[in-house]
């Protein structure tokens, strides 16, 4: 069996750790300009989009969604992370220098999330003795409508978000792109003439 190139394990740790460094130097800043729970005026303001910088903490997934549950999205991130490695290192996925990068964007996201998700921003608050394990979002879109009323608030996310959106429609556009392999043995039926 043929090794795998030693620059994609070079290319996977780069992009990985460079999202992983950018996710967590950014969600430092933030927390440190503004506080928790709190932002800044409104960068773009218009009747159809508005964006700020908002500082929040999610102990859910998407949305909120999952409330309460940061231990058991902790547990899926380190199995995804574990799987990622599994399938480009073991299964040999990193022959693909496209699917290497969109599994280390995946990875550098679930990384940056996992870290929040166990506490370790160090975060605590009022009528809590340990940090809060919950993600740290501050990117704040809305659309249409007005500040008060918008058509729509989009879910405050960060740069991990970023980072695993990206590499998760990367993929699916991999998975468009890829031809299917024809294995030895088979044949494709070719149409009968009259």
């Amino acid at each position: 069996m043929e090794k795998l190139p030693r620059n994609r394990v070079v290319c996977f740790t780069m992009v990985s750790s460079v999202c992983l460094a950018l996710d967590l130097w950014s969600k430092s800043m933030a927390f440190r300009s503004f506080g928790v729970r709190n932002g800044g005026e409104w960068l773009l303001n218009n009747s159809w989009l508005r964006f700020r910088f908002f500082t929040s903490l999610n102990e859910g997934a998407l949305w909120g969604m999952g409330q309460g549950f940061a231990w058991a999205f902790a547990v899926l991130s380190v199995g995804a992370f574990c799987g990622i490695i599994y399938w480009l290192f073991v299964a040999r996925a990193a022959e693909s220098v496209r699917l290497t990068v969109c599994l280390a964007l995946v990875s550098g996201g679930t990384l940056g999330n996992l870290y929040d998700r166990l506490g370790w921003h160090g975060i605590i608050l009022p009528g809590r003795d340990e940090p809060i394990k919950a993600v740290r979002d501050f990117f704040h879109f809305q659309f249409g409508g007005t500040p008060d009323h918008p058509a729509l608030d989009w879910a405050i996310f960060n740069v991990a978000d970023i980072c695993l959106v990206s590499g998760a429609v990367m993929l699916m556009i991999q998975s468009f792109l890829t031809e299917p392999e024809i294995t030895a043995g088979t044949t494709t039926a070719s149409p009968t003439e009259p």
